[in-house]
């Protein structure tokens, strides 16, 4: 009994305030069915599914070629190592390699002028230098007008020097037709030449012509031929008759015959010079003057000592390469006094 009044209460309870009470409510109209039979064994709600299997879900072809992953990897992109790549170099600007392109151009431009230029300086030096050369021998061409005139002494002018001696030209100047040097084995003592060499050779006469080493408007030549020292015996050149003077002031000593090729050809002249008395001047390939004699004294570029000869017929004559004719000359040696060798 008691036990059942107790529950007899408890139902009761909160009658007052109508919160133990369970109020119906209306059913709706239409609602959710949870019963199993009526749906066919499937769950009908707002999670429910047209069955348990799942659908195929088509694969669609992108037209953009993207990053494919492999092996099943949930990443889209494979994780790669760090690697070392060398730095580029900068970018031009624009218009750098056009300008590059003109300056290489320009300076191929300069070094094609300056090659040119360098070319055109030498063959002018190369043809300066030759044209100061050896002229051809012309035998047999008649000598200038001029030449044929009668001839007077010449005016005083040193042609050689040997230590006080002084050798002066023997003939006048319009006559002259080359000056040369050549050797002799004779004991003749070598001579210094005064003016320029005129055959000297390439180089010598580019450092002439470059650095001013012209001494003067006398040339003469070394000639070919012979031994001993080079400057020995000097040969002054001129027309045949042309008129010889003396070379030195001084004593004639001496008168001799010349004799080539066992015939006789014309004189040898000696003479002591006032300056230099230890030795003896010869001049010789000369037709002598009658009034000339032995004591005689004679003075330099003032006293006749003969005419030349014409010697182009028994001999060739080295002169004649660097002259307008048969190279006819006198010859002009220094020997000591004391070795004085007579013929």
């Amino acid at each position: 009994m008691r036990h059942g009044a107790r529950r007899s209460r408890r139902s009761g309870e909160h009658r007052a305030d109508r919160t133990g009470a369970v109020i119906p409510l209306r059913a709706p109209a239409w609602d959710w069915s949870f019963d199993e039979a009526q749906t066919g064994g499937l769950t009908v709600g707002a999670l429910a599914l047209d069955s348990y299997e799942l659908w195929h879900e088509p694969v669609l072809q992108s037209e953009i070629s993207l990053s494919q992953t492999g092996g099943g990897r949930p990443e889209l992109k494979r994780v790669a190592g760090f690697v070392t790549v060398a730095p580029m170099p900068p970018r031009a600007p624009r218009g750098a390699g056009r300008a590059r392109e003109r300056r290489t151009a320009r300076r191929v431009r300069r070094f094609s002028a300056l090659t040119i230029v360098l070319s055109v300086v030498v063959i002018t030096l190369v043809l300066t230098a030759f044209g100061a050369g050896s002229p051809s021998a012309a035998t047999g061409v008649p000598a200038p007008s001029k030449r044929l005139l009668p001839d007077g002494p010449p005016q005083s002018q040193i042609i050689a020097v040997q230590d006080r001696l002084r050798v002066q030209l023997p003939i006048a100047q319009s006559r002259l037709t080359a000056i040369g040097y050549h050797a002799a084995d004779n004991g003749a003592i070598p001579l210094e030449p005064l003016g320029r060499q005129g055959n000297r050779g390439l180089f010598g006469r580019l450092a002439d012509r470059v650095f001013g080493g012209d001494d003067g408007p006398l040339v003469y030549y070394r000639l070919e031929g012979g031994r001993g020292p080079a400057t020995a015996v000097l040969d002054v050149g001129a027309a045949p008759g042309t008129d010889v003077f003396s070379p030195v002031e001084g004593t004639v000593t001496g008168i001799s015959e010349l004799v080539l090729d066992g015939e006789r050809r014309g004189v040898r002249v000696d003479i002591q010079p006032t300056n230099a008395p230890s030795l003896v001047v010869s001049v010789t390939r000369l037709r002598p003057d009658p009034t000339l004699t032995v004591g005689a004294t004679v003075v330099a570029a003032s006293s006749r000592l003969g005419t030349m000869l014409d010697l182009s017929r028994f001999e060739r004559q080295a002169l004649a390469r660097y002259t307008q004719d048969a190279g006819n000359h006198v010859s002009i040696e220094v020997h000591p006094a004391a070795t004085l060798a007579l013929p």
